[in-house]
């Protein structure tokens, strides 16, 4: 399932009142696109992300989205939010799905993107929304009530929202200008014979739209920041004809890692911080070595299971720190893709996971490059706080 997210970006904002595009405008230091994207990376592994901004701003957002460390493609967008999303999806080249998500909608949980991205997997079509609670009146251009709706059908459509491309496309090639005109991706489908799901949304899934909504961000501070920090290391000897898999990467090199599973030492040491952080333990009581459960495992499976268990305790991973000691070989080239494995299975952008490589000058058994050692230290947080 090849997924492109599109993040529209190229609107002016002026009910912000700013005197540059409200996605550019920082928030708890950070520009609102950046709070977003790194969301929706924590979320899920798209294929490609594509940020559509003003044409004059494209090399700006580059930058930007460089300094913070996030994979995206910034394309020139258009006249309109609609005219944005539709340039990128049809430069969304060998995707089979598109989500399309505001970049004014920071806040959207990691658990609402995935609910909604598995919604359309069954229907072809789905978006996040919430039941309108409030009494609806229609009124006039008088500004006079001319009745009230029954709001027992009525939803508030928010982003993220997930279609077929090819859905899309055949909407967009069958309405012509008239998709111009259309609020949100949703409404292409209004009078077609494809029915939206709706997958129930957040009420603090808020779009940013006035400087009274910049006030949001307050909860950065405000919800509950209490953490617990662990400290997690483990130690693989090398042995020929293994190969050598640090973070669930492969590296060639012709020694490998020892171990009853996979001798994933990175993994290894970052499950056992985690453990470390919730008073449970250690790996090897919740996976013990020489059973045949843990025979030939991919640390990764380790780390989703301990993942389970912090959300029943009420925690969630929120900051992952290691350092890997090898002689050889260089670990400077897979490191990126380290940190990738270990944000994705944790749902957290990149940037809050490192992975550092060292060597041990020469000393013992990692000097003379018969093992491979990693320390980690995780920080937890309370699941729906933040730190």
């Amino acid at each position: 399932m090849k997924i492109t997210a599109v993040v529209p970006a190229a609107g002016k904002g002026t009910r912000f009142g700013s005197k540059i595009p409200k996605a550019f405008v920082r928030f708890a230091g950070k520009a609102l696109l950046v709070h977003t994207l790194e969301r929706l990376s924590a979320a899920h592994r798209f294929t490609e992300t594509l940020v559509a901004v003003e044409r004059e701003r494209v090399a700006e957002t580059e930058k930007l989205l460089a300094e913070a460390g996030i994979a995206a493609r910034v394309v020139p967008g258009g006249r309109t939010r609609a005219e944005s999303v539709r340039n990128a999806v049809f430069e969304a080249a060998g995707a089979d799905w598109v989500l399309v998500h505001d970049a004014a909608r920071p806040f959207a949980s990691v658990p609402l993107v995935r609910r909604v991205i598995a919604k359309a997997k069954e229907t072809g079509a789905a978006l996040a929304a919430v039941p309108a609670t409030a009494t609806v009146k229609r009124v006039s251009r008088a500004g006079r009530v001319t009745g009230t709706e029954d709001r027992e059908s009525l939803w508030l459509a928010q982003t993220p929202q997930v279609f077929r491309k090819d859905l899309l496309v055949s909407r967009y090639r069958a309405l012509g200008k008239r998709a111009g005109a259309a609020t949100d991706e949703a409404a292409l489908f209004d009078g077609s014979n494809v029915r939206v799901a709706v997958v129930p949304g957040e009420s603090g899934n808020v779009k940013i739209t006035t400087p009274e909504d910049a006030a949001q961000f307050g909860r950065l501070s405000e919800e509950e920041t209490s953490v617990r920090v662990g400290i997690g290391y483990d130690i693989h000897p090398l042995k020929e004809g293994r190969p050598l898999v640090l973070g669930g990467v492969t590296i060639p090199y012709p020694k490998g890692l020892w171990g009853h599973s996979d001798g994933d030492a990175l993994w290894h040491a970052i499950v056992d911080a985690a453990l470390g952080a919730l008073g449970e333990g250690d790996i090897g009581d919740h996976f013990p070595p020489g059973e045949a459960r843990t025979k030939g495992v991919s640390g990764d499976r380790f780390a989703v299971g301990v993942s389970k268990l912090l959300l029943k305790r009420g925690f969630r991973v929120a900051h992952v720190d290691s350092v890997v000691i090898a002689e050889a070989p260089k670990l400077g080239p897979y490191k990126t893709a380290m940190r990738r494995n270990v944000a994705a299975v944790f749902g957290l952008p990149i940037s809050s996971v490192s992975v550092k490589g060292k060597t041990n000058e020469g000393f013992g058994e990692l000097g003379r490059g018969e093992a491979i050692a990693c320390h980690a230290v995780v920080t937890l947080a309370p699941k729906n706080g933040r730190v």
